[in-house]
């Protein structure tokens, strides 16, 4: 078989080591003859599998005990909704950081509740999204303040948490969870989708202070925190194999030595690109540099045809998932935690050869 490097922002590439884990387990979980796929989640054998998942996440993100985790189904779409439902009770507004795209998905859905106002504090529209905005102006009269923290479709990440005085963040960390280091005390809740850093798709993981859920109203019990944590996430039939699969990235990643660990590979990984990048002549970053994610990293060359024949090479000698979001077109290399950097170095070759051949055609 063809070595294949898979850049795809997701879902996305998955430790070899816990594929293989996968497969080996497959047709009979722990000898009960039964797959992970067949076993019943009211099973002791599935109890098990949530109960390390959650332990080792908690020990990976340093969870306080004071915060509830929760794996849901949905994506991290259904949390647009969900966060809002649960928490916007009191002032009715919700003050958005808006990044880019899912920060605006996350407006549209939040506007959609009856009698719920989201309210911009901050933009980087007049960047076009390729910087993060740099003053927040929040106010008393909000119930909480969301942002994204990686920015999946415009390349752009925070590296610290912008301070909200006393309101809560809610912080979509969807695409960088595991990635890089965040401080979970810093949010009030951190929802994530599972199909970039944690694992296959089907499953969200949410992370929520206690005492918000407590204060939350009552809701239909899929939409309601408090109900899906007084059932520890079971209220109907949980993503069972979507959990088995995290519970086995979460291992693999204390193996590797942790997200301090992880985060350094990233960042090597990240830097190797962003040099080839800054130093070509054909092509760049439209990214500003203080803002650059060291997840997904946009590129292009310029011209959109060049850019359609560079994709076109590139997946033809087996660099899969390198096209740009619609949105914004060019390239995007998507590195999450299972990406090796060899593959980084192989792009590179590639990007090299492609920029000899043709710089100064078009």
């Amino acid at each position: 078989m063809a070595k294949i490097y898979n850049f795809s922002a997701g879902p996305a590439v998955m430790p070899k080591k816990v594929l293989e884990k996968v497969q080996t387990e497959l047709l009979s979980y722990k000898n009960s003859g039964m797959s992970v796929m067949e076993i019943s989640h009211r099973s002791s054998l599935f109890s098990e599998i949530q109960e390390n998942a959650e332990k080792n996440l908690r020990r990976l993100m340093d969870i306080p005990s004071e915060y509830d985790v929760l794996f849901l189904q949905g994506g991290a779409t259904l949390q647009f909704t969900m966060a809002p439902l649960n928490f916007a009770n009191n002032f009715k507004r919700i003050g958005f950081i808006n990044t880019g795209h899912w920060s605006q998905r996350a407006i549209e859905e939040a506007n959609l509740i009856n009698g719920v106002e989201a309210i911009e504090i901050a933009s980087g529209f007049s960047s076009g999204y390729t910087k993060l905005p740099e003053e927040n102006r929040t106010s008393e009269d909000l119930d909480y303040v969301h942002i994204t923290l990686n920015n999946t479709i415009e390349g752009t990440a925070y590296k610290e948490v912008p301070y909200m005085k006393d309101k809560f963040l809610v912080g979509d960390m969807s695409s960088n969870i595991l990635g890089q280091r965040y401080n979970v005390s810093d949010f009030g809740m951190i929802y994530a989708g599972a199909q970039k850093n944690i694992g296959p798709a089907g499953l969200t993981v949410v992370i929520v202070r206690h005492d918000l859920v407590e204060k939350s109203p009552n809701l239909p019990a899929m939409l309601s925190y408090k109900k899906l944590v007084n059932k520890n996430s079971t209220l109907n039939t949980p993503p069972v194999f979507a959990i088995y699969c995290a519970g086995l990235v979460f291992e693999w990643l204390i193996a590797e030595g942790g997200i301090d660990v992880i985060e350094k590979k990233n960042r090597e990984k990240a830097q190797l690109l962003y040099d080839f990048l800054d130093n070509s002549s054909l092509f760049s970053s439209p990214v500003s540099v203080k803002n650059r994610s060291i997840t997904n990293i946009p590129f292009v060359t310029g011209n959109s045809s060049l850019d359609a024949k560079f994709i076109a090479m590139a997946t033809e000698n087996g660099f899969v998932g390198l096209k740009g979001h619609r949105l914004v077109g060019g390239m995007r290399a998507s590195l999450y935690n299972a990406f090796p950097i060899e593959g980084v170095k192989e792009l590179l070759k590639i990007m090299q050869k492609f920029e000899l051949e043709y710089k100064g055609v078009y």
